[in-house]
C-alpha cells in the first residue's frame, strides 16, 4: 500500500527490505576459541547499535550450503522480549552471522532509503506502539515475520533522511559520552570514599 502526505511516501516496509531470521544454528551456538566466524547475539546489539567485533562470540560453521554472511548497511532487528528495536550493521568482518533470534533486513533499492533512517524510525514511538500492540507471547513477547513485514513506514526524502539520520548520529555519540562522564564521576566517587572511609 501506497499513499503519499506531505511529499513523504507511507508504504509498508516489505516493499523496502527483504527479511529473513539470523542463522540457523542447531541449538546453543557452540563457542570455539579463535573460530573463523562472528556471531552477534542479542546481547551484542543495541540501538546503537554491535557491541565491538572483537568482543562477539567465535564459533564454526560447517555444512554444503554457504550460510548468508551479515554485509555492511544490513538492519538487525531484536523481536523478542520487552524492548523491540532496529540497529544498522557496520565494520563487518568477511564472516559474520545472527543468532535466529534476529531478524536481518537488506534494502531491496539502496538508492530510495537510508538503513540508519530506516532503523531510526522503526525504534520511534508510533513504531513501538505498533510493536507493543501486535507482540505475541505470554512470558516472553515476539514479532512475528509478518508483524514485521506489514509495519506502516513513511519516507520523506533523501535530504530529510540525511539530516534526521544524521541527527540521530549526533544524539547517541552525545548519550555515549555522558554515560562515559558518568561511570568516570562515579569512579571518582568511589575512589575517594576508599581513601577517606576505607
Amino acid at each position: 500500500m501506497r499513499i503519499m502526505t506531505n511529499d513523504a511516501l507511507k508504504i509498508e516496509l516489505h516493499d523496502l527490505v527483504n527479511i529473513r531470521q539470523g542463522h540457523p544454528f542447531r541449538g546453543a551456538v557452540a563457542e570455539v576459541l579463535g573460530g573463523s566466524v562472528a556471531v552477534v547475539q542479542m546481547k551484542d546489539v543495541s540501538r546503537a547499535g554491535i557491541k565491538s567485533r572483537d568482543e562477539l562470540m567465535r564459533t564454526e560453521i560447517y555444512g554444503r550450503k554457504e550460510p548468508d554472511w551479515l554485509q555492511e548497511k544490513d538492519i538487525l532487528f531484536a523481536a523478542r522480549g520487552a524492548s523491540n528495536y532496529a540497529c544498522v550493521v557496520t565494520g563487518v568482518s568477511a564472516r559474520m552471522v545472527s543468532s535466529p533470534h534476529l531478524y536481518v533486513m537488506r534494502l531491496k533499492q539502496p538508492g530510495r532509503v537510508l538503513p540508519e533512517f530506516l532503523a531510526w524510525q522503526l525504534n520511534q514511538a508510533p513504531v513501538q506502539r505498533y510493536w507493543a500492540q501486535a507482540a505475541e507471547g505470554s512470558s516472553q513477547l515476539s514479532i512475528r515475520k509478518p508483524v514485521l513485514e506489514a509495519v506502516p513506514i513513511t519516507i520523506p526524502s533523501m535530504a530529510k533522511q540525511r539530516a534526521i539520520a544524521a541527527l540521530a548520529t549526533l544524539a547517541t555519540s552525545e548519550q555515549q559520552v555522558l554515560q562515559s562522564l558518568l561511570r568516570n564521576r562515579d569512579l571518582e566517587l568511589a575512589a575517594i570514599a576508599e581513601q577517606l572511609l576505607g
